[in-house]
């Protein structure tokens, strides 16, 4: 051993402290303690990835079955899946196990609402109060319940106790207003409005809740002038721009309904009575082939819908397809025998086609009918500027437009299990870091995958898995998790069996990444850290370790911990990659986006420049761009950086350059 050169002995120190750290670390990595379980399992929530957030707190209730953690946030992670029983059901686990918890109750309540078990919700919010008796949205949401129920007197009494504890809560205004419009007393269901709208006059639901009143009363300017403010304040809800069509229709404006009835399926494409009556003004307006399209739609929706059935075959028989026409005719016919305009209207197309007896049975059938109408009695046209309720089955107001029978204001309950899990993103928001993943990025609308030299190198030298640069965040089902649990055991097994230090570190790497896809973000940084105290300059492994703390720290910002000390680390090591590799596109758009998420918009202007400079098809790097000049005012250069991302394939920039425009 004396003979040994000093750098040989260097090389063999140093490889014995890493084999030294992984022996230390291996053992633990077998037995997953139950307060990780339960941290990793909340950060799959955060980032959405329900199935997998339910294995890890499966794992921790099968190891604790007694802490009410686990059973609650599993909870959590089925009310976002809408299994709204089985939410219901952890809930009451949790409950058992801790009954003094009282988001407990809050989820519980709010999973029986989903289920319109009303009564039972009831109780849930009378517990919670009786811990939290000052938590308004308890309150809110046991009126709302109660409301549900008809259980008016109680709502009003409640409502009264909620006015005086909270007197300028205008949302118990409100849901006055919704007591009153139950009980069919607009007048005083329109002045609790008012006044609701005097404490808050930026509430789109509220002047959305006045607009259904005066359309209720025909008040059509009214109506529009109350749903102008709504879209004002709510520009993405289409039941407003479905109303304000309604509205403008019987004031002639027809080319404002349209107007409407497009951007409402804009935002809803499924959208009944947006099909339905657009393709009646379309019609009316001599757009025959793209109302058939619309009606298309409706009877792929309801393909029993005699209405859309009867319009399409008019617009059939006006387009030319008379064969077409005469089949939605004979089925209008046959469910309603009766219907001496449907007869007329297959009559003429029957002559049309030189289909003589055909024709003159239908007309003979309505000329007995005529003839004989003491005994039918007669269906007078009516104007086709009415408006008919969606229930309403009588044949001869097929051309009307049609409204929702009831329209009641939406019931906003309150809840931080609402929306999306992280705090109800923005729109406006910035595209994600990349990251080294198993999973290859698919899009519908992309060909290209991310290419980098360092990945490629390590893809050929290794014969393990590919690796690819994605920032899609990986949601695993069942099977795909299990896969990924049984890769890290492999990888385990070999790193405790390899014999030197160069399999050992490889297998570290890739562990690191499968960690990563399984969101065990600590467990990954641990593998990272262990593999740089061997090969300190890895671009790839403090590429890696960035992106995983920066992951963890949106979870814990969203559970309201400090995270600053945290940041610096991401930095330092986006920072020190960078060094080693300071032409990396995917590095310096990923410090871009962390100066962009900490609102440094010129740094991270700076960044995605230089990062096209070395990838000019970098998408992402555009959207980002565009944001960054769109907070910084520069609205001229944002539109311009949307337009390329969404030209590059990223659709969702075409959107926002619209909302800019508006």
């Amino acid at each position: 051993m004396n003979g040994i050169c000093p750098l040989l002995k260097r090389d063999i120190k140093r490889s014995n402290i890493l084999l030294f750290y992984l022996l230390l670390f291996l053992p633990l990595k077998a037995q997953y303690n139950t307060d990780h379980l339960v941290t990793i399992g909340r950060s799959a929530l955060y980032f959405e990835d329900f199935v997998l957030s339910i294995r890890y707190f499966n794992q921790a209730i099968s190891a604790k079955p007694y802490l009410y953690e686990p059973w609650f946030y599993r909870g959590v992670a089925k009310y976002y899946l809408d299994d709204f029983s089985g939410a219901e059901y952890d809930c009451s686990e949790a409950i058992r196990r801790n009954p003094y918890v009282v988001s407990s109750y809050e989820l519980r309540g709010l999973a029986r609402i989903q289920q319109e078990k009303y009564s039972d919700a009831i109780d849930d919010y009378t517990t919670a109060l009786r811990y939290d008796p000052e938590n308004r949205g308890f309150w809110n949401n046991r009126v709302l319940c109660r409301i549900q129920n008809k259980d008016f007197e109680k709502a009003l009494a409640e409502l009264d106790t909620i006015q005086r504890r909270w007197s300028q809560f205008s949302k118990a205004w409100n849901m006055r207003a919704d007591v009153y419009l139950q009980q069919k007393d607009t007048t005083k269901a329109d002045e609790a409005l008012k006044k609701s709208l005097s404490m808050d006059p930026f509430d789109g639901q509220t002047w959305a809740a006045r607009s259904i009143i005066s359309l209720s009363r025909e008040e059509w300017d009214s109506a529009e002038v109350q749903l102008n403010q709504a879209i004002h304040l709510m520009p993405r809800h289409a039941g407003c721009y479905i109303n304000r069509a309604l509205a403008r229709y019987n004031c002639n404006n027809l080319r404002g309904a349209m107007s409407d009835y497009d951007m409402a399926l804009d935002l809803e494409p499924n959208n009944f009575l947006g099909h339905y009556n657009r393709g009646l003004l379309r019609a009316q307006v001599g757009d025959d082939n793209r109302a058939i399209t619309d009606f298309d739609f409706v009877l792929r929706l309801e393909p029993d819908n005699m209405m859309a059935l009867f319009n399409r075959a008019v617009l059939l028989d006006k387009t030319g397809d008379l064969e077409a026409a005469i089949r939605d005719y004979s089925k209008v016919i046959d469910e309603y025998p009766n219907f001496w305009t449907g007869l007329e209207f297959r009559a003429a197309c029957y002559r049309r086609l030189g289909k003589v007896k055909l024709a003159e049975a239908d007309e003979f059938t309505v000329y007995k009918a005529r003839l004989y109408k003491h005994l039918y009695g007669t269906q007078p046209r009516l104007n086709p500027n009415q408006i008919r309720k969606r229930s309403d089955a009588d044949m001869e107001k097929y051309n009307q437009l049609v409204m929702e029978d009831e329209q009641e204001p939406e019931r906003e309950y309150s809840s931080d299990y609402r929306g999306r899990v992280q705090d109800h993103k923005v729109d406006f928001e910035f595209m994600p870091m990349f990251v080294l993943s198993f999973e290859q990025q698919h899009s519908e609308v992309r060909s290209d995958h991310a290419y980098d030299k360092l990945v490629e190198q390590i893809n050929e030298q290794s014969h393990l898995r590919k690796i690819y640069i994605t920032y899609q965040q990986t949601s695993l089902d069942e099977e795909h998790s299990k896969s990924y649990f049984a890769y890290v055991d492999s990888l385990t097994l070999a790193i405790n069996s390899a014999k030197n230090t160069s399999k050992a570190i490889i297998s570290l790497m890739y562990r690191a990444i499968a960690f990563s896809i399984i969101q065990d973000y600590d467990y990954a940084i641990d593998d990272l850290t262990t593999y740089l105290h061997e090969d300190s300059t890895s671009v790839l492994a403090l590429w890696q370790r960035a992106v995983c703390q920066s992951r963890i720290n949106q979870v814990l910002a969203s559970q309201g911990q400090m995270i600053e000390l945290k940041e610096v680390s991401v930095r330092e090591d986006l920072n020190l990659a960078l060094r080693y590799s300071p032409k990396h596109p995917y590095l310096l758009y990923n410090r871009g986006v962390f100066e962009a998420q900490h609102a440094d918009y010129q740094n991270a202007i700076a960044d995605f420049t230089k990062a096209l400079e070395f990838e000019p098809y970098l998408a992402e790097a555009y959207f980002n761009r565009g944001l960054c000049q769109l907070y910084l005012k520069h609205e001229m250069e944002a539109v311009q950086d949307l337009s390329k991302a969404g030209e590059m394939g990223l659709y969702q920039a075409y959107s926002l350059i619209k909302k800019i425009r508006k």
